[in-house]
């Protein structure tokens, strides 16, 4: 299982980092690229949250990937 944070680059573009990490695991021209991303290598991982930074750094939206449990589901079951 791995989380990932998408967050804005001193450069103006998006990356997608692995918690804890050093490095990004890639760099992108937009937000919804870099989320994309995050939840594909997460997925791929095993699943776990993806959190995503707005532009002043705080966490505005935050999703779990499959097959990780969601520790916030949806109440209506019904839908």
């Amino acid at each position: 299982m791995a989380n990932y944070h998408v967050s804005k680059c001193a450069n103006g573009n998006w990356q997608a980092k692995k918690e804890g990490a050093d490095k990004a695991g890639g760099i992108f021209n937009t937000q919804r690229e870099a989320e994309k991303a995050a939840k594909e290598f997460s997925a791929n991982s095993g699943g776990g949250e993806v959190r995503i930074h707005g532009l002043d750094g705080k966490i505005r939206d935050s999703d779990t990937v499959k097959p990780a449990i969601d520790p916030n589901p949806p109440k209506d079951q019904v839908h």
